[in-house]
């Protein structure tokens, strides 16, 4: 069908329906709420459901049980309505119910800001509510892969039976780009792990154990062990011969590019990984570079940096890591030539 102009939001919403979702559940919050309102009069054209709920307790509650139907379904929220959300992702982890939670970052803690930030890298990819599980997360740069990974997102949660976290920030939501949409996918609800009622000689699928117990514990280790071997995502630009690697993902992302391009021109040996899956982070992306750069420095939208401490650990202590902390603005490329020439000079203290 070619391209079409589309905001952030609602190409996001779109995709979810292209991937066969049948039912949104949520509550309005800036900068997501072009979203929920998106689904408000898509979802009944095509045979779904859209629920305002009460509260972002209530949305995350009946999404856990719509869930567990084997329907497709999705909900949405940003900053402090991502942590009311923490327990009921909690427990459809424990349940190993498939589910897509977007993720429209805003900035600050407590009520925050409006503005687009990265602040929510900690809560997404570290479990967020109680308990042992991790969550598949999506970072997304452009709104092309918003829609590609939308797709993906409510794949991966079926094969892993997992609620997915698909995180994107207020810029790449407000933002307009030309994306081309998928085909519509089918409607199958008839999984064998789906709850329904019982007809006339038809098995019923029975729970009997929430969580807990060795067996159950074995299953996790092994299922996140699976995700972490099979799942990781990253790009990496002109990283074989960079003196200074970037890292950086989303809005952050695409101002990294350019200063890729923009260092090069001027002399200085930049390169980028770019996480598309923050968990599990790229650490096999590191391995080839840890020992050739001479430093790296993660770049985010947050006032303290959060995922520095990734990477980190994927450097190994092979090389000095910095961190650029551009706050609630996304950030400059600029400050990054300047901070890499700070670096190569020893004038920056590093991070770790």
């Amino acid at each position: 069908m070619g391209k079409v102009l589309m905001k952030g939001n609602e190409a996001l919403a779109e995709a979810a329906v292209r991937a066969g979702c049948r039912l949104y559940c949520g509550y309005p919050i800036t900068p997501q709420t072009e979203l929920m309102e998106y689904l408000s009069g898509r979802l009944p054209e095509v045979g779904g459901q859209f629920v305002q709920a009460e509260s972002e307790v209530s949305a995350i509650s009946m999404l856990y049980g719509a869930a567990s139907t084997g329907y497709r379904v999705i909900t949405a929220s940003s900053g402090p309505g991502f942590s009311l959300k923490q327990e009921g992702i909690s427990y459809m982890a424990s349940q190993d119910l498939p589910g897509v939670i977007v993720d429209v970052c805003r900035y600050g803690s407590g009520l925050g800001l409006i503005c687009p930030g990265q602040g929510d890298y900690f809560q997404a990819t570290k479990g967020g509510g109680h308990g042992d599980y991790r969550l598949p997360v999506y970072a997304p740069h452009t709104l092309q892969e918003c829609v590609d990974l939308m797709t993906l997102a409510f794949e991966k949660a079926e094969e892993y039976l997992t609620p997915v976290i698909l995180l994107t920030d207020g810029a790449l939501g407000q933002m307009m780009e030309g994306v081309e949409l998928p085909e519509m996918q089918p409607v199958d609800p008839d999984k064998p792990w789906a709850l329904k009622g019982k007809g006339e000689g038809e098995y019923r699928f029975l729970i009997t154990d929430a969580y807990g117990g060795p067996a159950y514990d074995e299953g996790l280790r092994k299922k996140y062990k699976q995700i972490e071997d099979r799942e990781q995502r990253w790009e990496s630009i002109e990283t074989e011969d960079a003196d200074i690697i970037l890292v950086a993902y989303g809005t952050s992302a695409r101002i990294c590019k350019r200063a890729v391009k923009m260092g090069r021109a001027q002399g200085i040996r930049l390169g980028l990984i770019r996480p598309v899956t923050l968990w599990p982070f790229p650490f096999q992306a590191f391995r080839p570079v840890r020992d050739t750069a001479q430093a790296f420095l993660s770049v985010e939208m947050s006032a303290i940096g959060q995922m520095v401490e990734d990477v980190a650990l994927a450097v190994k202590g092979k090389a000095p890591v910095h961190v650029y902390t551009a706050g609630m603005v996304p950030p400059k490329e600029q400050r990054i030539l300047t901070m890499a020439r700070e670096i190569l000079d020893g004038k920056l203290e590093e991070v770790f």
